[in-house]
């Protein structure tokens, strides 16, 4: 790993603590708790897509309080990674793939349901706090995170720090424009990458889950994904990409392959030049270790 990517941000001690873990996917919602050691346990989930949209909430409420029930030791918070977009720092979120949500208040819902501080963020972010407090990128200042499932977010640490942005929407690299005659995203938008790259936009282009794309499409999607990296590489000044998700690890070698090939390609300024792409070591529980993370991040507990 190049030497300028930085040394990792200096971590806050802290005693042990629980929190409850919630990752919102377009596909399930899955809950669990994660210690202050970023270890996972209690794995519970439901299919996102459910007959009546309206049952969501509650389908969620429900499974947030069994997994409740399971922990042996007192939890000191409820940490939440939705998809995005969001208002208000994700007091409101309206993520692009559960279109019954638009500005949904979701921290406020969960905490006058649950009566337990709760905390909510970008799927991504969280993702880019478990891989820089655990995960991959544990070593690194300078890093983005992916996810490449579904949808298609990023979070983004500089200099030890995760970028929120005004609304708490930086990273987005989803909709980073890679090719003129790519396909549209859940807002119609075409040639961004979500649109060719995410589970959904895969199966809208091929007619057929993206589980079942030949080797050429799996391809031409690390080409797209790596098109973008290198476009974040060139402008933050970073040389580390940790993506997860199961379209990037179920398409696995051949993604990655094409991927890293692309960034070589286009990363010819100094400053990201041995930019790095590589999957996340922390696999399906990314997600749920994020969500964790944002609840300790809120409390302090990580300094990330």
């Amino acid at each position: 790993m190049p030497a300028s990517i930085g040394r990792a941000p200096s971590r806050l001690e802290f005693s042990m603590s629980n929190v409850l873990a919630i990752d919102i996917g377009g596909t399930k919602v899955a809950t669990g708790i994660v210690d202050s050691h970023g270890r996972p346990s209690h794995k519970n989930q439901i299919q996102t897509v459910l007959p009546n949209a309206e049952q969501l909430y509650p389908r969620l409420l429900r499974l947030v309080k069994e997994t409740l029930e399971q922990a042996s030791d007192p939890i000191e918070a409820i940490g939440v990674g939705c998809g995005g977009p969001a208002k208000d720092s994700y007091q409101l979120v309206s993520p692009l793939n559960i279109p019954e949500w638009r500005d949904f208040p979701l921290r406020r819902k969960l905490e006058d349901d649950i009566q337990i501080p709760t905390y909510v963020d970008n799927d991504a972010k969280a993702l880019a706090l478990a891989e820089g407090w655990v995960g991959t990128a544990k070593h690194c200042s300078n890093f983005i995170a992916m996810v490449v499932s579904t949808g298609v977010g990023g979070g983004i640490v500089l200099n030890g720090t995760l970028l929120d942005g005004a609304d708490g929407n930086a990273g987005h690299i989803g909709h980073v424009f890679v090719d003129p005659k790519g396909g549209k995203d859940a807002n119609g938008v075409s040639g961004l990458l979500e649109g060719s790259a995410s589970g959904s936009g895969l199966h809208r282009a091929l007619g057929f889950p993206a589980v079942n794309a030949n080797d050429e499409t799996r391809e031409r999607v690390g080409m797209l994904v790596g098109r973008a990296v290198a476009s974040v590489a060139n402008l933050l000044d970073l040389q580390l990409a940790v993506v997860a998700g199961s379209v990037a690890l179920g398409f696995g070698d051949i993604f990655f392959a094409a991927a890293q090939s692309t960034i070589d390609e286009l990363s010819k300024i100094d400053h990201a030049q041995g930019t790095k792409i590589v999957p996340s070591e922390l696999e399906d529980m990314g997600p749920l270790i994020g969500a964790g993370a944002v609840g300790f991040r809120a409390l302090g507990k990580i300094d990330l």
